[in-house]
């Protein structure tokens, strides 16, 4: 469909270009393999991700989880109830958030899928690709 010059913008304009655009697609596609990868263990990439901070960190908040990974506080709150009632995550009295005992058995054993999965997006983006997501993301999280 050819546009008017009444509208000048919109001829211009090549969304196809748009960096917004190109990283969601590019996130949609590495988040369908590792729902490939995660999807017997009935868990999702943000929810996994969630698990992961809280493992790896000592003394962390939900606040802090949302720093840390660029998630809306909403959005931490909704995957830790789900954590939470799966029993892989708790907390105490202060606040601060936990593994239990399940939640490091699970995370245990869903971590070979997990490096199934960045087997196979390595394969794809090769080294110069991750390298390169890696700068990026370097560059937007000054």
């Amino acid at each position: 469909m050819q546009t008017s010059s009444k509208y000048p913008n919109i001829e211009t304009c090549n969304p196809s270009t748009c960096i917004s655009g190109n990283i969601r697609k590019s996130n949609r596609i590495i988040a369908n393999i590792f729902r490939k990868h995660l999807k017997p263990f009935d868990i999702t990439d943000s929810q996994l991700s969630i698990l992961f901070v809280v493992t790896k960190g000592s003394s962390i908040t939900q606040k802090r989880i949302s720093e840390l990974l660029y998630l809306e506080k909403s959005t931490v709150n909704r995957n830790l109830t789900r954590l939470i009632d799966k029993n892989y995550i708790s907390t105490n009295s202060d606040s601060f958030l936990f593994t239990t005992e399940s939640g490091q058995a699970f995370l245990e054993s869903i971590i070979p899928h997990w490096n199934n999965a960045m087997t196979e997006v390595r394969g794809i983006l090769g080294t110069n690709g991750e390298n390169a997501i890696n700068l990026i993301l370097s560059k937007l999280s000054k």
